[in-house]
């Protein structure tokens, strides 16, 4: 069984949002729950978001989910140790469509700050 490894110390950031409209695309809207809301970069070559968890994390998933339209063809996961340099975990290539897409990652991630997800 899964669980959410965000948590309310968990320090979110992101690389932009559509038109600076934080109220209705902000990162607020990542892990509200919510289908009828989402986060919504402005257009560019590279989104990110980054996760700053309290503590050292176990990844065994990567959930992600796209507007059916507005996906990444290839994304990374990074992470790294303390004040470290991000370096790749592992590639991933979602599908365009709302489907909730699930990677298993079978790996220890010991990270505590950061942990970035970068669709390139």
């Amino acid at each position: 069984m899964t669980h959410s490894l965000v948590c309310p110390e968990t320090v979110s950031r992101v690389s932009s949002v559509l038109n600076r409209n934080t109220r209705q695309f902000g990162k607020k809207h990542l892990f509200d729950q919510d289908e009828e809301t989402c986060w919504n970069s402005d257009q560019g070559p590279s989104q990110w978001v980054i996760l700053e968890f309290p503590q050292r994390i176990c990844v065994s998933q990567l959930q992600i989910q796209f507007q059916g339209g507005f996906s990444s063809r290839q994304g990374r996961l990074e992470g790294s140790q303390g004040s470290e340099a991000l370096s790749k975990i592992v590639d991933f290539y979602p599908e365009d469509n709302n489907s909730l897409q699930i990677s298993c990652l079978s790996l220890w991630v010991g990270w505590s700050v950061p942990l970035k997800a970068v669709p390139w």
